[in-house]
């Protein structure tokens, strides 16, 4: 199989390089999933984009890393799990939090509700099960709750994806492995 390398900022476009020089000074890093994400411009301009407009959307931020860490339990991605293990720190959430809701079984009702609808959707390819779908509404979701939740995890496989076939190096602590997930 192909060896992947992470692209340095001399062989990018100069668009990326400036995306590059952004992310160095508000991260202090350019995260190797992003850097690789470089090698098309159009693939990271759109991506950042459409990871700045989720923002808005009807999900907080601790929600966000919450699916974000569901979604990529499921797809078995090490490099997500463990950046957004350690984002979800910095929003908030414990060591422990972030196992449970790469598990599907965290305390809060809401993000565990939140978390395995995610789950679901990721696993069932946009087909979830009923019942979450049910538990989701039954919070005060509404549709427009639903479409930014496929939208985070159609945002977060892309990602998976990504890391999963190139396997580049992991820059972030790895994410503590779980024992076993839930069926």
């Amino acid at each position: 199989m192909r060896t992947f390398q992470v692209p340095t900022r001399e062989q990018v476009t100069p668009t990326v390089q400036g995306v590059f020089d952004h992310m160095q000074s508000a991260f202090g890093m350019v995260p190797n999933l992003y850097a690789t994400i470089g090698y098309s411009e159009n693939a990271l301009t759109s991506y950042l984009a459409f990871q700045n407009a989720q923002a808005k959307g009807s999900f907080t931020a601790k929600e966000r890393e919450a699916v974000f860490l569901a979604v990529s339990e499921v797809n078995g991605c090490s490099y997500c799990q463990a950046a957004h293990t350690a984002i979800g720190k910095m929003n908030g959430f414990s060591e422990d939090d972030t196992v449970q809701l790469r598990a599907g079984s965290h305390a809060d009702t809401r993000l565990s509700t939140i978390t395995r609808l995610a789950a679901s959707i990721t696993k069932n390819h946009g087909r979830p099960e009923a019942q979450l779908l049910e538990d989701f509404f039954a919070l005060g979701y509404d549709e427009k709750g639903l479409v930014d939740l496929v939208a985070l995890v159609a945002d977060k496989t892309f990602a998976n994806y990504l890391h999963n076939i190139t396997r580049i190096p992991v820059d972030f602590p790895a994410a503590q492995k779980l024992e076993a997930l839930p069926a």
